[in-house]
């Protein structure tokens, strides 16, 4: 199996967390509110796929940069 490797700053990691957890976010209301089975079926896959990265993703983050990196904020400067 192939790998990738990035390295991130603390800006870069908080974007990309805040964009999975809404990524998480929408795939689970969707798998709750459809009624296609397949579809659910295939999100639900997909979404346990997306949580097993998410949460190595986190604690790497959270080890690397500290907690604040979970902080987001969408206030204007």
């Amino acid at each position: 199996m192939s790998t990738l490797t990035l390295n991130l700053v603390e800006s870069e990691a908080k974007i990309i967390l805040e964009a999975l957890l809404e990524k998480d976010a929408s795939m689970e209301s969707l798998c709750n509110s459809s009624t296609d089975e397949d579809l659910k079926a295939d999100i639900g896959n997909d979404l346990v796929e997306l949580r097993i990265f998410l949460e190595e993703f986190k604690n790497n983050a959270i080890s690397t940069f500290g907690a604040s990196v979970l902080e987001f904020s969408n206030e204007a400067l």
